[in-house]
């Protein structure tokens, strides 16, 4: 079992639900997050005076699954996340991360049943 976090643009998530519904990913978890890397922030406008917001807002995406589905998950991010064929700094990122266990609340099942 693998945890994919991924940190995209807002205006991508409802490509990426659709592109995870494709590979049969049903299950994810999203949060608003703010932070930067290579961006740096943006010059934004506010009662005509420019300022710079340092922090950039995102979506980041958690979704756990069994190992054959860390392949196919993986790819529909990139392919729906991406802006263009090649992509442009601010994309975001992906995270894969081993998932000591799962546990299921309403029934107790534990490990890949679970998720």
């Amino acid at each position: 079992m693998k945890l994919i976090i991924a940190i995209v643009q807002p205006h991508r998530l409802e490509a990426i639900k659709a592109a995870l519904a494709e590979v049969e990913v049903f299950r994810l978890t999203v949060m608003d997050v703010q932070g930067f890397g290579r961006q740096r922030g943006q010059p934004e406008l506010y009662r005509g005076l420019e300022f710079t917001v340092d922090l950039v807002r995102k979506v980041q995406l958690m979704i756990g699954v069994n190992d054959e589905f860390v392949q196919p998950t993986v790819e529909a991010i990139l392919k729906a996340g991406r802006s263009g064929p090649s992509g442009e700094i601010g994309d975001g990122k992906i995270f894969i991360l081993p998932l000591e266990d799962c546990i299921r609340i309403r029934t107790g099942e534990r490990g890949g049943e679970a998720i």
